[in-house]
């Protein structure tokens, strides 16, 4: 399952604005801190306002905060409102109920991730990894990921014997 980088970046812009507190957070300071434009932060901030997740203020004395504590705003719904996720299969289902094997996993999905709040997230170091979790970075093409999986494959199986 993959998630669009707007939702990443609706994630670190909500983990900004849970460390700032009570205090308004300028949409370009966070565009700058996260190298975003300010047109796609503005973007990312009014799709959280309408999720309930941003209060936004207008103004030169403007900025957002959050519309709910952080430890009231699941991740999972987060990224539900930000994927607009629905699995649907455009193919008719000829008996094998994929559609229901579907629902059940984003069902599952979303609950681990609903197991985590915005609380959870601010309060790891730069809004990395929770703890106890653990992430790799992963090839960005295709060619990169199969090289990286057939290097992975020789370091657990140990040399591999050409037939010469």
């Amino acid at each position: 399952m993959r998630i669009r980088k707007t939702t990443h970046n609706a994630l670190q812009i909500l983990i900004a604005a849970a460390r700032a507190g009570d205090e308004l957070v300028k949409g370009a300071a966070i565009a700058k801190e996260l190298n975003l434009t300010e047109q796609n932060t503005s973007k990312i901030v009014y799709l959280l306002s309408r999720g309930g997740f941003i209060k936004a203020v207008r103004g030169p004395h403007g900025g957002m905060t959050l519309a709910r504590k952080p430890d009231e705003i699941r991740i999972g719904d987060v990224v539900l409102a930000m994927e607009n996720m629905a699995l649907e299969d455009e193919r008719p289902d000829a008996g094998g109920n994929l559609t229901g094997l579907f629902d059940i996993a984003l069902d599952a999905f979303v609950a681990v991730l609903n197991q985590h709040t915005l609380a959870d997230m601010a309060r790891t170091r730069k809004g990395g990894a929770l703890p106890g979790l653990k992430f790799t970075n992963r090839p960005k093409t295709s060619r990169a990921r199969s090289k990286a999986l057939i290097v992975d494959q020789r370091a657990r199986s140990g040399p591999i014997a050409r037939k010469t």
